[in-house]
């Protein structure tokens, strides 16, 4: 909690726009060369990873690998995604103006944030209480209205505000949790890694038409395990 402490602390002090702006640079160029370039084309996931502030979502310590093509440590065993899997994994929700989006595993709150640039209401779960906590306050001060957090198990989704038109899972199990299957909209789209959570696991794309339940192989990924409370 040490590292959120200090950039609260930053932030606090420090109007965001100019934190922001001296990692301008180094954001286009990761939009430009490891995101664009490989085939990512949804204008509004680009324009939402052009802004998105990564470096305010990792420790101090890594503050300046950011921008890198790599996943980083967030403590408590969690990471960021690699930026070209949350845009890749952004595109595939098709995100727009008018829906509403879950995510499972809201981490440092990156993957929110770059949502919630683009879509009405962002509900997030995450289940360890200190990033739960580490990640409202962030996106509280970077004044990302439209996120609503909450601790708990996102196994369960939340059924409160369902039927969702997006769930995204940023973390593998071994099979998609029914809970989430019923809380996706008519025409609605979830992304999630499956397999085993020791090894290499694929991203699926699931969507549902008119009842039935499609479901769509894709790249082989490698996520945390997706948590349950015991």
């Amino acid at each position: 909690m040490k590292y959120l402490i200090i950039t609260l602390l930053t932030l606090s002090f420090m109007p965001v726009w100019q934190k922001k702006d001296a990692f301008e640079s180094a954001r286009n160029r990761m939009v430009d060369d490891q995101i664009s370039a490989r085939g990512i084309s949804d204008a509004a996931t680009l324009q939402a990873m052009r802004k998105v502030p990564r470096h305010l979502f990792v420790p101090p310590e890594y503050e300046k690998e950011a921008y890198s093509d790599r996943p980083l440590p967030i403590g408590y065993d969690q990471t960021i995604s690699q930026p070209f899997i949350v845009a890749y994994m952004t595109e595939l929700a098709r995100p727009s103006k008018g829906k509403i989006a879950l995510e499972i595993g809201t981490g440092s709150g990156y993957q929110a944030a770059v949502l919630a640039e683009i879509v009405d209401t962002v509900y997030t779960i995450e289940i360890v209480p200190e990033l739960a906590w580490e990640s409202t306050a962030r996106l509280n001060l970077l004044e990302y209205k439209n996120i609503i957090t909450r601790y708990g198990d996102g196994y369960q989704g939340w059924r409160e505000h369902a039927p969702f038109d997006i769930i995204i899972v940023t973390a593998a199990a071994d099979h998609i949790p029914e809970p989430l299957k019923e809380q996706l909209a008519e025409d609605g789209r979830l992304v999630m890694p499956v397999g085993d959570p020791a090894t290499i696991q694929q991203l699926v794309l699931l969507t549902k038409r008119k009842g039935r339940v499609i479901v769509t192989t894709l790249e082989p990924v490698r996520f945390v395990p997706l948590k349950r409370l015991k």
